[in-house]
């Protein structure tokens, strides 16, 4: 795709200085407010790949409900979460995705608050597309790049992103020497194991380990978001089994299709639009 084809909107944060970066068009735009003009400029504009940077804090706090209907209506974005797990930008306070107890400069005796899981939010919104990948591992976020720039819908895909200076080695654990045995590769028709143990679906619905020869074979494409909000409730504090690639990847018809649908049904049926007359309609008055 041509780069003058291409689109980069951010909200505020850390995250949010990708577009100087990329020579691309771009937007450094309004804090958390980035899906609403990347909605805005995919649905007039259905020719651009248009690509939302934001981070933790960004998305998920005063952003929250620009993402989650963004999601849901599935617009022909790419949402990319960089998840630091902190506020970088404004110094070090405790952000959406922080764990429990966090010692930051905004809760010195430690965070009260219960983290968002941003993929279970994603699913929990039914996205069609949600991945998961970690900054340093180049292979496996350019392949889960790629295959979110083909999906024609919201594809939402968080990365596990150091903070050198408020937040160093967060996912270090996913980086060492037994990141193997911690990490679920999530590949499309392949067993669910990590390090030697495979899982599969306990009594009561939730993933538990098992014989690697009884493993569930993963299905990005499961129309039912449960089973992706099952595998994304496998995260716990200490990394101990983290899924990563795409949880869910499913063909359902875009916003931008259906609306481009509904105007060419209306003026179809009425005509060219008249702006005159729908801003003087029924339900207008004079005074005096």
């Amino acid at each position: 795709m041509p780069r003058e084809n291409v689109v980069v909107v951010s909200g505020i944060g850390c995250s949010s200085r990708l577009p100087y970066y990329v020579d691309t068009y771009g937007m450094h735009s309004i804090h958390g407010r980035a899906p609403a003009i990347a909605s805005g400029l995919a649905t007039s504009r259905p020719d651009l790949s248009v690509w939302v940077i934001t981070g933790d804090g960004d998305a998920l706090s005063i952003g929250g409900n620009h993402l989650i209907h963004a999601l849901r209506r599935n617009v022909n974005i790419k949402i990319l979460l960089f998840n630091n797990r902190i506020y970088g930008l404004t110094k070090g306070q405790y952000s959406p995705t922080s764990e429990q107890g966090k010692i930051t400069k905004s809760t010195p005796f430690g965070s009260l608050d219960h983290p968002f899981n941003p993929v279970s939010l994603a699913l929990g919104a039914e996205a069609t597309f949600v991945a998961r990948t970690i900054d340093s591992d180049r292979k496996h976020l350019t392949s889960v790049l790629r295959e979110a720039a083909d999906h024609q819908g919201t594809a939402f895909i968080e990365i596990y992103q150091n903070c050198p200076i408020f937040n160093d080695d967060a996912f270090e654990p996913l980086k060492d020497a037994s990141a193997g045995d911690r990490l679920v590769r999530l590949v499309h028709g392949e067993p669910l194991v990590a390090g030697g143990t495979g899982l599969r679906f306990g009594a009561d619905g939730q993933l538990t380990a098992c014989d690697p020869a009884d493993a569930l074979v993963h299905d990005a494409h499961r129309a039912d978001p449960s089973y992706a909000f099952a595998l994304s409730r496998l995260d716990t504090p200490d990394f101990r089994h983290t899924p990563v690639g795409v949880f869910r990847k499913v063909e359902q018809a875009s916003y931008d299709e259906l609306m481009a649908a509904q105007i060419a049904a209306a003026q179809a049926k009425s005509g060219a639009g008249d702006l005159a007359m729908l801003l003087s309609g029924a339900d207008t008055w004079e005074v005096g």
